[in-house]
């Protein structure tokens, strides 16, 4: 039972080090591949037709940052 738990330890830490290795070396963080939703031709995470209220006070703000912005 003990070497189960051990050399499971041990395959974990392995795998962690060699998912490291990209930043220990180039100092590049681990990125996606698919593209993500965009890819998918959505333009948010949900299906509904009318935004959340959260969701259009925040585009409402992100305007306003816009309109304000200094060029």
């Amino acid at each position: 039972m003990m070497m189960t738990f051990v050399l499971t330890f041990a395959i974990f830490v392995l795998v962690i080090f060699g998912m490291s290795l990209g930043w220990l070396i180039k100092r590049k963080s681990i990125q996606g591949s698919c593209g993500g939703i965009s890819s998918l031709g959505m333009e948010k995470v949900c299906d509904c037709p009318e935004p959340c209220d959260a969701r259009k006070k925040r585009m409402e703000r992100d305007a306003q940052r816009q309109q304000n912005r200094i060029l």
